[in-house]
C-alpha cells in the first residue's frame, strides 16, 4: 500500500477514494477502522472514513490516531488527512487538533493545509478560502448549524485551533511550479512554521503542489490535494502506468432518497426534485421527539409510492433549524434526526430497497453506520466529489451515493439514477 488516509466525515472519504481511483490507484474506502481483516494486496491507497467531525476534539484526536495506527501497520509510505473543502470545524477544532495529534506520532515538522476543490468553487488567495465568489465567511456555510464558519482566513483558522506555527505558501510561488513551492517548504522550516496554508485556484495548482509534498509524511486539505498525489508514486515507479477498471454493478431493487442535510444546496436539490414531482415526505424533528411520528409510518409511507425514488427529508431553512434547535438542543435536534434516518435505511432495505441516496455527511455516517458494510467499492461518478458505491462485505449488497451536504447540482436527485447500470 502506498497511500494511507483518514477522511473525518463519510462522504468526504468517498470523495478522496473517488478522486484517488480516478488518478489510477487502486482504492478501498472502509466505514471505520476495519474490525475484520481486509485483502489489502492489490490495494494502492486505503481511505478511512470516520464520524469525528463535530465530536469532542479529544475523541476525534482518539479515532484519528487509531486509524493512523491501522494504516501504518498496513504499510502505508504518506499519510492524508481529509476534511471539508469548506473546513468544516468549531473553534476548538477539530481540524487542529487533529493535524497536531498525527503530526506528533508520526515524528514530523511540516505539513499543508489546502482544503481548496476548484472543481466544486472552493478556492483558497492569500490564505482566504472562497465558495465561488465569496469569502467562506460571507458564504451559506456562515449559517451551518453545527459548524458555523464565520472566518475565511485559513492561517487564522489553523492558528486558532492548535498550538502550531502557522504559515503561507502564496498562489505566486504556486505559480512558479514545484520546485519553488517545495524551496517554500524548506525556507518554513528554516522558520520554524510547521503548518503551511497553500493557496490554490485551478487543478493545476492542485497537482502543482501534490508534486512538491511528495517529501512530506503527512498531507492535510480537501480531496483536491490528492490530484497530484498518485503521480509522485507512479513518477517513482512504484504505481502502474495506467489503474485497472473494474465493472460496477448496482443490485437491482428499489430506489429512496434520504436526506438530512440543511445546506443550501441539498435545499435547492429537493425544490428541484420536488419541482419535477418526485414524492416527497418532510420530517419534523420536534413531532419525532414527542412521538407523534415514528419510523414505521416513514416506512409505510415510502413503501406505498410508485415513483421511482421518493424522497424522506429533514432539510430545512436555517429559521427551522434554529427553532428546532432551541426546542430540543442543538446536538440532540441532529442525533435525533440522523437515528430516524438510520432506521429508516434499515427498514427500506429489509423492505428490498437496493438504491440508496443519501444526502449530508453526518446523515451518511449514521445511515452506514446503521447498514454496517466492511467497506466501499467506487463506482461511477454522478457530480464532482459524489460517486455511487457499492456496499462491501454483505450477503445482499446495496448501490449508494453518499453526498455531502454541499456537492452536486440543482438536478442531483434527479440524474443520479441515469447513470446506474
Amino acid at each position: 500500500m502506498l497511500l494511507g488516509a483518514i477522511a473525518d466525515d463519510l462522504t468526504g472519504a468517498t470523495d478522496l477514494a473517488l478522486m484517488l481511483s480516478r488518478e489510477g490507484m487502486r482504492t478501498i474506502q472502509t466505514i471505520g477502522v476495519p474490525k475484520t481483516d481486509l485483502d489489502l494486496s492489490d490495494v494502492d491507497a486505503v481511505v478511512v472514513a470516520l464520524k469525528s467531525r463535530t465530536n469532542p476534539a479529544a475523541e476525534a484526536v482518539a479515532m484519528s490516531l487509531e486509524a493512523l495506527s491501522f494504516l501504518q501497520t498496513a504499510g502505508a509510505k504518506q499519510f492524508l488527512f481529509k476534511y471539508c473543502s469548506t473546513f468544516d470545524s468549531s473553534p476548538a477544532g477539530n481540524i487542529g487538533p487533529v493535524t497536531e495529534a498525527l503530526m506528533q506520532a508520526l515524528g514530523t515538522d511540516l505539513t499543508i493545509v489546502c482544503p481548496a476543490f476548484p472543481a466544486n468553487g472552493r478556492t483558497i488567495y492569500k490564505g482566504h478560502l472562497f465558495v465561488g465568489d465569496q469569502l467562506l465567511s460571507d458564504s451559506p456555510m456562515r449559517n451551518h448549524p453545527l459548524t458555523p464558519m464565520t472566518d475565511s482566513s485559513l492561517v487564522r483558522l489553523m492558528a486558532d485551533q492548535s498550538q502550531l506555527k502557522v504559515g503561507l505558501v502564496t498562489r505566486e510561488t504556486v505559480g512558479q511550479g514545484a520546485s519553488a513551492v517545495a524551496q517554500a517548504f524548506e525556507a518554513a522550516r528554516g522558520r520554524g512554521e510547521q503548518a503551511l496554508v497553500v493557496d490554490a485556484l485551478t487543478d493545476a495548482d492542485l497537482r502543482v503542489i501534490g508534486e512538491a509534498a511528495a517529501g512530506l509524511t503527512l498531507i492535510t486539505g480537501g480531496s483536491g490535494i490528492a490530484l497530484g498525489l498518485p503521480e509522485n508514486f507512479r513518477r517513482a515507479g512504484r504505481l502502474r502506468p495506467t489503474g485497472d477498471t473494474l465493472a460496477f454493478s448496482a443490485p437491482a431493487g428499489r430506489a429512496m432518497i434520504l436526506a438530512g442535510s440543511c445546506s443550501e444546496a441539498t435545499r435547492g436539490q429537493i425544490r428541484t426534485a420536488t419541482e419535477a414531482g418526485v414524492p416527497t415526505l418532510k420530517l419534523d424533528p420536534i413531532a419525532i421527539a414527542e412521538g407523534h411520528f415514528r419510523v414505521e409510518e416513514a416506512l409505510s409511507w415510502a413503501l406505498a409510492q410508485s415513483a421511482r425514488a421518493p424522497l424522506i427529508y429533514s432539510s430545512a431553512e436555517p429559521e427551522e433549524v434554529k427553532a428546532a434547535q432551541a426546542a430540543l438542543g442543538r446536538d440532540s435536534a441532529g442525533s435525533l434526526i440522523e437515528q430516524f434516518l438510520a432506521e429508516t435505511a434499515l427498514g427500506l432495505k429489509a423492505a428490498g430497497v437496493r438504491r440508496l441516496i443519501v444526502a449530508g455527511g453526518e446523515t451518511s455516517g449514521a445511515v452506514v453506520g446503521a447498514l454496517a458494510p466492511d467497506a466501499l467499492f467506487i463506482g461511477p461518478e454522478i457530480d464532482p466529489g459524489v460517486p455511487w458505491t457499492l456496499t462491501l462485505g454483505q450477503t445482499e449488497p446495496m448501490a449508494l451515493a453518499l453526498k455531502s451536504g454541499n456537492f452536486g447540482a440543482p438536478d442531483f436527485f434527479l440524474k443520479a439514477w441515469d447513470i446506474l447500470p
